[in-house]
């Protein structure tokens, strides 16, 4: 881990920095991968399994059998934990689903805004070292809410070819439509085309290692939307002289288990919680049992020391990070000055782990300093916005002028004839 402590101003743009991937490799590979599984369908999947997953499987669709299987090989208080965890995400999304406001911008013209789901959304579950059946909530939840009729979830399999029991068993809860036995790029890839067996979808949602990362963003080159860029996991912690040094080094350790690209960043305004919460850090991490992955990512990491929670909050936006943990005293009146974070946690009992399970709110959210311009997955990530406008006889009659006006200024004649031509109309009738 790297110690800094005030760091003039100038340096931040460094600090701020996270692991390098070279991209152009990356490119060439995903490329290769998309064209297998756009020219050979299942079999190319079939073959990816074997090669990346030691995983032999002769059906890449999970059976009903399967699904049916899987209830009993989880534990009863893993069911009511992910059931509890639906409620309250359901809870949290559910309370985004809008009114429809008719407005009249002009005496009889009356413009309006409604949703429409996506129809065909695909959702991809890492299910490697961590099966992250947590995410099938965070995104089949707001799927189903926003009233999307084909959810397609592609997962990898694990060595003997089975699917984790809980991720079907919540895919299932949560009205997943079809589940199927491929990861990494080609799982991406075989959504973007579809296969023999895998539909093609419209968006593509989901966490993944830099291939996925990779094959999502390539997908994009297909008229296929995706989520929103990512990257390795992150976390920022701010913490004054009332922050619990041993709460801070268990969350910047939450984060940095997820790979040993993730990247976490501490900053603090007191000197005795900075060093305590390094003591404490490197005292936890060898309790983990992912503890290589977690050391790999703390030496990405930085533990500095600034002069006031201002310029914490002001270092944190040119981070941007993809979740934020406030360990202040009065956090309330800071909430104002944050401009860019994914997903902001208040207070010494706020740990990140509960936007990552079961508090309501989305784990799925931007990383990579794209909380600048990027928002988390919500409902709004699931449908359409179309507007509607209606314009009486009156209507056309108040705001046609300043069409006609307007359309014949940018030389646009067929524009003004579209009003012009019913003005008429109207006035021959009168």
């Amino acid at each position: 881990m790297k110690v800094n402590k005030y760091p003039i101003k100038k340096t931040w743009s460094e600090l701020i920095q996270r692991p390098v991937i070279k991209r152009e490799q990356l490119t060439e590979i995903v490329a290769g991968i998309f064209d297998e599984v756009k020219n050979r369908g299942d079999q190319a999947l079939i073959d990816f399994a074997e090669k990346f997953d030691s995983a032999e499987i002769k059906d890449i669709k999970v059976s009903e059998k399967e699904i049916e299987a899987a209830e009993s090989l989880i534990s009863e208080e893993l069911k009511a934990a992910i059931q509890e965890a639906k409620s309250n995400i359901t809870r949290f999304h559910a309370s985004q689903i809008p009114t429809i406001e008719k407005i009249e911008t002009t005496n009889g013209v009356v413009c309006w805004r409604e949703n429409r789901p996506i129809e065909k959304v695909g959702i991809y579950i890492p299910g490697g070292t961590a099966p992250l059946f947590s995410t099938v909530l965070m995104l089949a939840i707001p799927a189903q809410l926003a009233g999307c009729e084909e959810m397609i979830l592609c997962t990898p399999p694990d060595k003997n070819g089975n699917t984790n029991p809980a991720i079907l068993y919540t895919a299932k809860l949560c009205g997943v439509t079809k589940i199927f036995k491929t990861g990494g790029a080609q799982a991406i890839a075989a959504m973007t085309f579809g296969t023999e067996n895998i539909p093609n979808v419209y968006k593509i949602f989901g966490p993944g290692n830099q291939y996925v990362v990779a094959a999502k963003e390539y997908a994009q080159n297909y008229n296929i939307a995706i989520d929103m860029p990512a990257g390795p996991s992150e976390v920022l912690v701010i913490a004054d002289e009332n922050a619990v040094p041993e709460f801070c080094a268990a969350d910047l350790l939450s984060q940095a288990e997820h790979g040993s690209d993730s990247q976490v960043i501490f900053l603090s305004t007191d000197e005795k919680i900075l060093d305590e919460t390094i003591l404490e850090t490197q005292k936890q991490l060898e309790a983990l049992p992912r503890n290589e992955m977690a050391a790999e990512s703390l030496k990405n990491s930085h533990f500095i020391l600034l002069d006031s929670i201002d310029e914490a909050l002001e270092f944190s936006n040119l981070y941007a990070p993809e979740h934020l943990i406030l360990a202040v005293n009065n956090f309330e009146k800071y909430i104002q000055q944050i401009r860019n974070a994914g997903s902001v946690f208040l207070g010494n009992y706020s740990c990140e782990s509960a936007g990552d399970y079961a508090s309501g709110t989305n784990h799925t959210l931007p990383t990579n300093g794209f909380a600048k311009n990027y928002s988390g997955v919500s409902l709004d990530s699931f449908v359409k916005k179309i507007t509607f406008q209606n314009l009486s006889e009156q209507g056309l009659q108040n705001l046609g002028k300043t069409i006609e006006v307007m359309a014949e200024a940018e030389g646009l004649f067929a524009h003004k004839n579209a009003v012009s031509i019913r003005l008429k109309e109207q006035n021959e009738r009168i």
